[in-house]
């Protein structure tokens, strides 16, 4: 039953059908959901609403893919992928969309020698904080510090510098780089 039912899909999306265009969009809505509830983190008419969004925008992407389909699963666990992808993107997102990404200089404090924290700790500290101020460029000091200090998801910086993920993932790569070379570490 569910090889017929995978092939009339495929066959019926491909010829554009309604019917199986509609139960395509059903399943990736119930995805959306699952993928947004799971979640938790938003109320439950705004997680319908970004799921339904999700769902159209999965729609798109599949619709546009279907025929990089290979068939080494099932049609519809591929397309599941599609609206769980949308929709933590989504929610990524919304999670982001009220607040300030910060891109100012971050500030690495000395606490001083612990009992937990030893000289060596103070010393790698300050000299990632030396090298960050010295070795990289304001545009690579702002990326590095929002990625990997402060926990923005690419896709949100990306969308407020005017930039990409490739490009951001390109400079926090260099901004790694530099920081390793220049504390010592690996190249």
């Amino acid at each position: 039953m569910a090889e017929e039912t995978r092939a009339l899909s495929i066959d019926a999306l491909r010829a554009g059908r309604g019917d199986a265009m509609d139960e395509l969009h059903a399943l990736l809505l119930r995805a959306a959901r699952f993928e947004l509830h799971r979640r938790r983190r938003l109320p439950y008419d705004e997680a319908e609403d970004l799921a339904a969004q999700a769902a159209n925008d999965a729609m798109v992407a599949l619709l546009r893919k279907l025929d990089t389909f290979r068939g080494q699963s099932r049609f519809e666990t591929w397309a599941y992928k599609f609206a769980l992808l949308e929709a933590g993107v989504k929610a990524r997102r919304r999670a982001w969309q009220d607040r300030e990404v910060p891109l100012d200089d971050f500030v690495l404090h000395d606490a001083g020698p612990t009992a937990q924290q030893s000289v060596e700790d103070a010393d790698t500290l300050r000299a990632v904080r030396d090298a960050m101020r010295t070795v990289l460029t304001d545009h690579q000091r702002q990326v590095f510090i929002a990625l990997a200090l402060n926990g923005v998801p690419i896709d949100v910086l990306a969308e407020r510098l005017g930039s990409t993920r490739g490009a951001l993932y390109k400079t926090l790569h260099d901004a790694r780089r530099k920081l390793r070379a220049a504390i010592g570490g690996e190249s």
